[in-house]
C-alpha cells in the first residue's frame, strides 16, 4: 500500500507542530468492508506513540500513515471483543520481524482478561518465535509483551502523557473502558464501545477532542441484520441522538465520531439526527483521518483517487 495523501477541512493549526495527533486507523466494526478497517486508532502525544484497540488491518494503516510501527511504545484496549483484538498478532509479530523491527518489548494494557489472551497467543505462536529466532537471528526483546490487567484510573504516566481509563457501559461486556489521553494541556477522549454513559461524561467534560462510537438504527436495518439482531446490536451502542446529547454535556472542542455501525452507514444517517441533539463542531470519522490538537485544531481527510 502507499502512503497516504491528505487535504485539508478544517481551518488549518498553526505552523508550529501539534501538541497532540490522533490517527482514525480504523473506524468499522465487525463487517469486513475496504472502506472502514477494524477500530484502531494511534495516539500521538510528544515522543510517544499509543494505539488503542488493534482492529483488523492496523499494521497496514499504521504503513499508510507513515508511522513506524516500531516506534508504537504500546496498546491500550478497551475490550476483547474480536473486532478490537484480531489485528494484534500482525502487529506485534509481524511488527517484530519486518526490517527494521521491533526490538524491544511491547506493552499491553486491557481489561481482566487481557493477561490470559496475551499468553495464549504467546503459546499459540511459540513454535514460529522459537524457528524465526533461531533461523533469522532476530531481536528476542522485540517478541517479548509486557502485559498489564488493569482497572479504572490512571494507567500509564510517561513522559508527561498520562493516560486514564475509565469504565463505559457495554454489558454484557464487563469492564469495557474508555480511556482519556493528557499532554502538555491538551486532551482527547475515545469512548470505546459503550451505550450512553454518564461515566464516560464525567471524564470527558472539557475535551479537546472528544471520539465516539456511533450506531445508525435505520442503516442497520437496511444493511439486511435481522431485526430481532438489529435490535440487540442497538442496545449495546450509542445512536446518533444520544451521542448528541454527549457532546452537548461534555461540550468538547470537536467531536468526531468512529467505530460506524454498520460500517456502510452514511453521513446523512448520523450527522441529521446528532443535531437534533447538538450544535457543536462534529466530524464523521474516516480511516486515516488525522486530527491535530494545538492552538487550533486541523483535521485533514484522506484524499480519494480522482475518477
Amino acid at each position: 500500500m502507499g502512503a497516504a495523501l491528505f487535504f485539508s477541512v478544517v481551518v488549518p493549526a498553526a505552523a508550529q507542530r501539534p501538541d497532540m495527533r490522533v490517527t482514525l486507523l480504523g473506524t468499522g466494526c465487525p463487517p469486513p468492508v475496504m472502506s472502514r478497517f477494524g477500530p484502531s486508532i494511534l495516539v500521538e502525544a510528544g515522543e510517544q506513540k499509543f494505539l488503542f484497540d488493534a482492529g483488523r488491518g492496523a499494521l497496514q494503516r499504521l504503513m499508510q500513515s507513515n508511522v513506524r510501527w516500531q516506534d508504537v511504545k504500546g496498546v491500550f484496549f478497551t475490550h476483547l471483543h474480536s473486532d478490537h483484538v484480531v489485528g494484534f498478532p500482525d502487529l506485534w509479530l509481524t511488527g517484530w520481524l519486518v526490517v527494521p523491527g521491533r526490538s524491544l518489548p511491547l506493552s499491553v494494557w486491557g481489561p481482566r482478561g487481557t493477561r490470559e489472551m496475551m499468553a495464549h497467543l504467546e503459546k499459540a505462536y511459540e513454535s514460529d518465535i522459537r524457528i524465526r529466532l533461531d533461523d533469522e537471528r532476530v531481536v528476542p526483546g522485540g517478541a517479548v509483551l509486557h502485559v498489564e490487567n488493569i482497572r479504572q484510573g490512571i494507567v500509564s504516566d510517561r513522559g508527561r502523557v498520562k493516560v486514564t481509563a475509565f469504565e463505559v457501559d457495554h454489558a454484557p461486556v464487563k469492564p469495557a473502558f474508555g480511556y482519556r489521553v493528557d499532554y502538555a494541556g491538551r486532551s482527547v477522549v475515545l469512548s470505546g464501545d459503550t451505550r450512553f454513559s454518564d461515566n464516560l461524561i464525567r471524564y470527558a467534560r472539557g475535551v479537546d477532542v472528544l471520539v465516539h462510537e456511533v450506531v445508525a438504527p435505520e442503516a442497520l436495518q437496511l444493511s439486511g441484520v435481522p431485526p430481532d439482531r438489529a435490535r440487540a446490536i442497538v442496545a449495546h451502542h450509542t445512536t446518533p441522538e444520544q451521542a448528541g446529547e454527549v457532546f452537548s454535556r461534555t461540550k468538547p472542542r470537536l467531536a468526531v465520531y468512529s467505530h460506524i455501525v454498520p460500517p456502510t452507514a452514511s453521513e446523512q444517517s448520523l450527522l441529521p439526527p446528532t443535531r437534533r441533539t447538538y450544535a457543536g463542531p462534529l466530524e464523521l470519522g474516516e480511516d486515516l483521518m488525522v486530527i491535530e490538537i494545538g492552538e487550533k485544531i486541523e483535521v485533514r481527510r484522506p484524499a480519494r483517487p480522482s475518477s
